[in-house]
């Protein structure tokens, strides 16, 4: 059947970890490293595992439980919840804080709360600021305490405070220090959890534009200089200092960070997102097959699927039916690590990766085949821009960019939707 396609032409205070204490000796969690890695299991940042769903679907519930299966298997683990909701609070069983609070023998939480995480960036840039001495001082009668939290900054919240469990952008040397095993991250929404997946890779897009402008008009080569310094030493990245970097140094670094940053979310050994649904209510079930194609379109490799539900029952085999070839597993609708199945075990601690492609090409064909589960052919569009180096899918309120291989390059001739999958035939 053919899909009409619309062508467009040229167109906190910071979060300080407990000291580490001695714990049993278990296999480690996916960190481990083959005998042809360059760095150890040990200098690895921790795993970090996020679940998406329809709100009330349970994504609470399985965050908490995921927290504390890890914790049981003996890997440090620290559940970061981004709401006001003590939901958390009654299954943990304990009050949470602004920084990491233990609430069982190797399991942590924190409770993120933005108003007092923007103060962190602010002290951080009046330091800076008071060298640069950019704003001539303005910045520094800027009393963090009376700001208030606008729209789109809880997007960013979360970034810093994964950046001080994970690690991530830390110098070899410093990030064997790591504390924890298990980051599992339970977000304010999945639409918000999502945009801060896809950040990085939509990130590397802006970079480019905000580099021509900086590079290329007057006003960028006058101003860009300081900003940049302002914001690379008021970040901290990797630790260093702008001293002695000239702003092109700078760029490449930060260039280098996102891209490691988005290869980094696309490993399944570091990265774990899966989708949870309540199995008794058919909205559920279709939110969570439309939240799977939404994190396809925003970049992200779903690990699984997990169903809530009273008992086990046929039910679970006709779900699995639906999300194959995503792996799926039953969860209790209590947070008792007790109660849950083998197969759940195996699905949150399995390092296997998911069969399954999001984007292949037939260059024999010239056919670019999309795998978009929970999307209707109707809600699909495709632009071609750059003389068709590139396809521009638009589907929900996500936007995906597919370059395409120097022999495929080309126009849009037809394309088809076909059991899951949108076929793009190229001219």
């Amino acid at each position: 059947m053919d899909l009409s396609i619309l062508l467009s032409s040229p167109l906190n205070p910071p979060i300080r970890n407990p000291t580490r204490r001695s714990r049993k000796l278990y296999p480690p969690f996916v960190t481990m490293a083959t005998s042809g890695d360059s760095i150890s299991a040990q200098n690895k940042p921790p795993k970090l595992v996020t679940f998406i769903g329809k709100g009330g679907s349970g994504k609470t519930t399985a965050s908490v439980l995921a927290s504390k299966y890890y914790a049981s298997e003996g890997w440090r683990t620290c559940l970061v919840v981004h709401s006001q909701d003590p939901t958390v609070e009654l299954l943990m069983g304990c009050r949470l804080q602004n920084t990491p609070t233990e609430c069982g023998t190797n399991l942590f939480a924190v409770k993120l709360e933005t108003s007092k995480m923007i103060l962190e960036p602010l002290e951080r840039l009046k330091k800076v600021d008071a060298s640069l001495n950019l704003t001539q001082g303005i910045l520094e009668r800027i009393v963090g305490e009376e700001l208030g939290v606008l729209p789109g900054m809880d997007s960013f919240a979360p970034v810093l405070a994964l950046q001080n469990l994970i690690n991530l952008f830390s110098k070899e040397k410093e990030s064997s220090n790591k504390e924890y095993d298990v980051v599992v991250f339970d977000g304010i929404s999945s639409e918000e959890t999502l945009r801060l997946l896809g950040a990085t890779e939509r990130a590397r897009s802006y970079l480019k534009y905000v580099k021509d402008l900086a590079e290329k008009t007057d006003i960028g080569r006058l101003t860009s200089p300081s900003i940049i310094k302002l914001v690379y030493d008021a970040v901290k990245m990797h630790g260093r200092r702008s001293e002695g970097k000239t702003s092109s140094e700078i760029w490449i670094e930060i260039e280098g960070l996102i891209k490691k940053t988005s290869l980094w979310l696309t490993n399944h050994k570091n990265f774990g997102c899966y989708i949870v649904m309540d199995l008794t209510q058919l909205t559920s079930v279709s939110a969570a097959l439309r939240y799977w194609g939404c994190a396809i379109q925003a970049g992200t490799h779903v690990s699984g699927a997990f169903g809530f539900f009273p008992q086990l029952s046929s039910v679970e085999n006709g779900a699995s039916e639906k999300f194959s070839p995503l792996p799926f597993s039953i969860l209790p609708l209590d947070s008792s690590v007790d109660s849950l199945n083998s197969s759940a075990k195996e699905l949150l601690r399995s390092t296997s990766q998911c069969k399954y492609s999001s984007v292949c090409f037939d260059a024999k064909e010239k056919l670019v085949t999309l795998f978009m589960p929970g999307f209707d052919k109707s809600e699909v569009k495709l632009f071609q821009y750059r003389g068709g180096l590139e396809l521009l899918v638009e589907v929900g309120d996500q936007r995906r960019i597919i370059k395409l291989p120097g022999n495929m390059q080309g126009k849009v001739a037809a394309a088809k939707f076909v059991d899951r999958n949108l076929i793009i035939k190229l001219g």
